[in-house]
């Protein structure tokens, strides 16, 4: 005996303000076994509109729209549907639209030269859990996490052991007398190092020598 097992079907809305792709990701998706397409839409605006109330499982939006961005187009839609999953689909693979969309909510990324079969494999993976990425961008991503960790640590090179050491109880929080009490220093002690720390990362406040000791 045989058992008939539905397979669970993907409901994925398109913002695209070009025609022809928005048409070719229609078909695509709509041609595809476990795949639906019936929301798609040519400017952000529209979508912001209709897309909280039907709620689809994945978002497909293109980065450059007229009017609103699709990455304002995100931000706005991630916080009325926090159950949909956000993808960029873009011609755009430089740092700063890469960590602007992911900032505002997306959780997947890849260009528009990306292959029929690899876009949906990517809604599938995105709907599933994933994060997709195409191999450029996902590089890009890796490149500039290294180049962070260099910098903080190039930052911080210049300071004493004991003057990481109180940079690391000031991230947690503590306050000077806490801290004078951690180490059997004086306070004065404390607030001599601070100040050194403060000299050496060419910073002011308790907040710009974390920010740029820990490249937040």
């Amino acid at each position: 005996m045989l058992l008939w097992v539905e397979m669970e079907t993907i409901d994925v809305a398109i913002v695209e303000d070009l025609e022809e792709i928005r048409d070719a990701l229609r078909v695509l998706i709509n041609g595809s076994q476990g795949f639906s397409c019936t929301h798609v839409y040519a400017d952000a605006e529209q979508a912001l509109q209709q897309l909280p109330t039907l709620k689809p499982d994945v978002a497909l939006i293109d980065i450059h729209l007229p009017g609103k961005s699709g990455i304002d187009c995100v931000r706005e839609l991630r916080e009325q549907m926090p159950n949909t999953q956000f993808m960029m689909c873009t011609v755009y693979d430089d740092d700063d639209h890469i960590f602007e969309a992911l900032k505002a909510g997306a959780t997947g990324y890849i260009l528009k030269r990306t292959s029929p079969a690899q876009i949906l494999e990517a809604i599938r993976e995105l709907h599933t859990g994933g994060s997709p990425m195409s191999s450029e961008v996902a590089r890009r991503v890796i490149n500039s996490i290294h180049k962070r960790n260099t910098s903080s640590a190039e930052a911080t090179e210049a300071l004493t052991d004991r003057e990481k050491e109180i940079l690391d109880y000031l991230a947690l929080g503590f306050l000077y007398k806490e801290i004078a009490d951690k180490l059997s220093i004086s306070k004065e002690t404390v607030k001599k190092h601070i100040h050194n720390i403060y000299e050496k990362l060419h910073v002011q406040t308790r907040t710009e020598a974390l920010n740029k000791a820990f490249q937040r």
